[in-house]
């Protein structure tokens, strides 16, 4: 859990300026934490998450948005659940954030999906949805084959409106019933670095790639281990066909590439047969085989995107029959 705590952390750090975006994170996280209850024929919101820092940027959004007051119960872990719960409840203008937070639709309705504003809105709406909904019940696991980005939500419909807006920002996300409980899955492990950066946790996606490239290079070091002479000559050979990709990165991206990148893609194209490690060290100041490999990854993947945008052949294109084939 120790990303997903990172990651609620730092969105619960971000400042939103736009107030139709700080609406559409409200929306998501009374929808997705919360329930309407009926108390003494009085509407009462209440916001169930499991940090302090969420549930107090929960009500100064309440507070600054709507101009009602709220108040932040602590409830003690025990059981099943662990550490403590955060309860953002109105009570006294409990309606009326219901009306105007969309949980109520014009008759005073129970909306079971999302308010149509919000589904209708800008993509920057659709990243605040899922910054809501996760900051109220989404997680994050490791980097590795069981990897996934998580929502669960409190109904099929929320789920829907939550792939939807997913679909909105060119993300494939799925909606599964677990057990009897609506979930919204990301198991692709780009689509969900891309989708950590859309919601603003750019901290955290920079820890999820350096962990996920030490899993991938470390495979790889294990799979390298047992590779009699056959396979280390097709090593060399996918080294040189890197050296390609990169010298083409290179090509496209012109000016524009970043000088570490730029340093690392110069590094691999002047020693095309050197292993990552190799590649390391040969760098001033020396930098490790896990630092090297992931300068080289964001600048073919930094090049691939500005290929696509431009319509032109990717680094793929500068790999031949030859490189691979040996």
């Amino acid at each position: 859990m120790a990303l997903t705590a990172a990651v609620k952390e730092e969105l619960s750090r971000l400042e939103i300026k736009k107030s139709s975006v700080r609406k559409a994170e409200v929306s998501a996280l009374l929808r997705f934490a919360g329930g309407l209850h009926i108390i003494s024929g009085r509407i009462v919101i209440e916001a169930e998450v499991d940090t302090a820092a969420t549930a107090r940027r929960l009500r100064l959004a309440i507070a600054e948005m709507y101009g009602h007051q709220s108040e932040i119960v602590v409830v003690s872990g025990g059981g099943l659940r662990r550490g403590s719960r955060y309860v953002v409840r109105v009570v006294r203008d409990g309606e009326a954030l219901a009306r105007q937070s969309g949980l109520l639709d014009g008759r005073g309705r129970p909306v079971r999906g999302l308010p149509s504003a919000v589904v209708n809105g800008s993509t920057a709406d659709a990243e605040a949805v899922w910054r809501g909904a996760f900051l109220a019940h989404g997680s994050l696991t490791e980097p590795g084959r069981s990897s996934a980005l998580e929502v669960t939500c409190p109904g099929p419909e929320a789920a829907l409106a939550l792939v939807g807006a997913a679909r909105r920002l060119d993300i494939a996300a799925k909606a599964r019933d677990v057990r009897g409980v609506d979930r919204v899955v990301i198991r692709d492990g780009d689509t969900i670095g891309e989708l950590l950066v859309r919601m603003g946790a750019h901290d955290t996606f920079l820890v999820w790639e350096e962990r996920r490239m030490r899993k991938e290079v470390r495979a790889t070091a294990n799979r390298l281990a047992n590779f009699d002479d056959a396979n280390l000559r097709r090593s060399a050979q996918a080294a040189v066909a890197a050296g390609a990709r990169v010298e083409r990165a290179l090509e496209i991206l012109g000016d524009d590439v970043p000088d570490h990148l730029q340093y690392a893609g110069a590094l691999r194209v002047a020693h095309k047969q050197a292993s990552l490690d190799e590649l390391g060290r040969l760098a001033d100041p020396p930098l490790t085989k896990d630092a090297i490999a992931g300068r080289i990854r964001r600048l073919l993947a930094m090049a691939d995107k500005k290929a696509k945008d431009l319509g032109i052949p990717g680094t793929e294109s500068n790999v031949t029959f030859d490189m691979l084939d040996g």
